[in-house]
């Protein structure tokens, strides 16, 4: 207390002087009309400036809470969309089982969506993988598909009880039936360890018409992932004089040197559907 008294005595004229100037100026821009538009306008400005910065500075800030919220969003109209449904035939019997419906009770849920953040990511090796803060308690399993918000990222192929480990679509050994989306031909998206800015869609006949830009969609044969999801684009395309199939270069959707949030796509019906295509391979044995 003995300090401020002091400092008040050391600087009393200045701070006196500031007082009156500040009294003075009040004065002036309370009554006078055009010095009081001038002051809030300067006024306002500066302070819309400070605010602007300010919000800026909280946005950045903020990004990962944003971007969680969104990819959560995603989740929730990812497993509204109608094609997660498949409707029972009419004519048959109507079965309850443990499998969810969709609100009307009409359609069985196909697949099921779950968001998750990547955690790791590799590009530059010729077999890359992404980890994704999801695992075995959360849902995720071995065998499940992985889509970014914009394409096809790559499927899951082991988790512990919070984690699992993707096969990237930029892996060597990734397989994903696919097709054109104008057309309906059919065909493998691979990956020939080289460019990661491309990768191949091998398997269509020449008889095909392409075009440079065509959209490549996953096909309807695909255990892991529901038809028409966007694999990419067309960029370039190959004869191959050896064969009869021309080689595709596809730029893909996703963009995997900026993964962040993805979707985990689960085909509830997968194993029902697999046993059966096996256990007539085995009666035609």
């Amino acid at each position: 207390m003995r300090n401020i008294f002091l400092f008040i005595r050391r600087y009393f004229n200045f701070l006196f002087f500031l007082l009156v100037q500040g009294i003075a100026l009040y004065s002036l821009f309370t009554y006078n009309k055009f010095q009081e538009a001038a002051f809030m306008g300067v006024a306002t400005e500066t302070t819309g400036w400070f605010y602007k910065k300010y919000d800026g500075v909280e946005s950045y800030f903020n990004l990962k809470e944003s971007n969680a919220e969104l990819a959560k969003q995603n989740e929730i109209l990812l497993n509204q969309q109608g094609s997660n449904f498949y409707k029972a035939d009419s004519s048959s019997k109507k079965v309850i089982d443990t499998v969810s419906k969709d609100s009307t009770g009409t359609q069985t849920r196909e697949y099921l969506w779950r968001e998750a953040k990547v955690v790791g990511n590799t590009v530059g090796l010729q077999n890359n993988y992404i980890t994704i803060q999801r695992g075995e308690k959360q849902g995720v399993k071995k065998d499940m598909g992985v889509v970014s918000p914009s394409g096809v990222v790559g499927v899951v192929i082991s988790a512990s009880d919070n984690y699992a480990v993707v096969m990237s679509l930029l892996h060597r050994q990734s397989r994903v039936s696919a097709k054109i989306k104008k057309s309906g031909d059919l065909g493998i998206v691979q990956w020939d360890g080289e460019n990661p800015m491309y990768v191949n869609m091998i398997n269509v006949p020449k008889s095909v018409k392409l075009v440079k830009g065509d959209t490549i969609v996953t096909s309807q044969y695909s255990y892991l992932f529901p038809a028409n999801l966007m694999i990419g684009t067309v960029d370039q395309i190959v004869e191959d004089n050896s064969s009869n199939f021309y080689v595709m270069k596809v730029k893909p959707a996703a963009d995997f040197f900026k993964l962040e949030y993805v979707s985990v796509v689960e085909n509830l019906q997968k194993e029902e559907r697999k046993k059966l295509e096996e256990a007539a391979k085995k009666i035609q044995q």
